[in-house]
């Protein structure tokens, strides 16, 4: 509850104090969108349509947006974001070797599958380690260089896109769950910043996530299923 308001009170401060600045700062904020903004929106919508699908081109297609948006997110004092694009970018290579991978039946060898609770136990060690990295390394680079960062906010979006990304170039149904809390996230942070495509960017990515979740989840059970052998 207490995040929720900080987070509200965040984006009222920078609207002005009011929901008629919030509007007013929607439209600005849209009206000075770059194109650079806007390929780096679009790529990553299709990008999330071809993860959803299980499609390979999730990688290459995002790839074009992870790169601009480490252009974008230095440029507006996003410094936990601007490492997860790098990092983004990383994995998106990893993610598409193993993606790519066949056995000698030119089968591919991963499929979407459940966590258990060892895998589970591992993801939240790493967004914990991750959070607490990130987060010390923004308020030093705060009080040194960036006065415009905000490290708890950037550090939790961060600390759960590294994990969904790791995540999901292992073919993990939770994938998604770190997506959506980095979405929400994303959300009030980038508006803040200035960049409201963006904002509306995650926002879709949002919606995208709770669809991937459900489409992943579906996969998944019929992996699980036994397959019946003719009679």
């Amino acid at each position: 509850m207490e995040i929720w308001q900080s987070i509200n009170s965040l984006v009222l401060t920078a609207a002005g104090g009011s929901t008629h600045g919030l509007w007013a700062q929607f439209v600005a904020g849209m009206q000075q969108t770059s194109l650079l903004e806007y390929v780096a929106v679009v790529a990553g919508v299709v990008s999330v349509w071809y993860s959803r699908k299980e499609n390979i081109l999730v990688y290459p297609i995002g790839l074009i947006s992870t790169i601009i948006y480490v252009y974008l997110s230095f440029k507006y004092h996003l410094i936990g974001e601007a490492s997860v694009n790098v990092y983004y970018s990383i994995l998106s290579v990893y993610g598409w070797v193993l993606w790519a991978r066949k056995n000698k039946q030119h089968e591919h060898v991963l499929h979407i599958t459940f966590s258990d609770r060892r895998q589970w136990g591992q993801q939240l060690l790493f967004f914990g380690v991750l959070y607490v990295i990130i987060y010390t390394c923004l308020h030093y680079l705060k009080g040194a260089f960036y006065e415009g960062v905000i490290p708890w906010a950037d550090g939790f979006a961060s600390a759960t896109a590294y994990t969904g990304m790791w995540l999901m170039a292992r073919k993990k149904v939770e994938s998604w769950y770190w997506w959506i809390a980095t979405n929400i996230a994303s959300i009030p942070l980038y508006f803040v910043k200035g960049l409201v495509f963006s904002s509306v960017f995650y926002f879709i990515l949002l919606v995208m996530a709770f669809a991937g979740l459900v489409e992943w989840k579906r996969r998944a059970r019929l992996q699980q299923e036994p397959v019946s052998e003719p009679a």
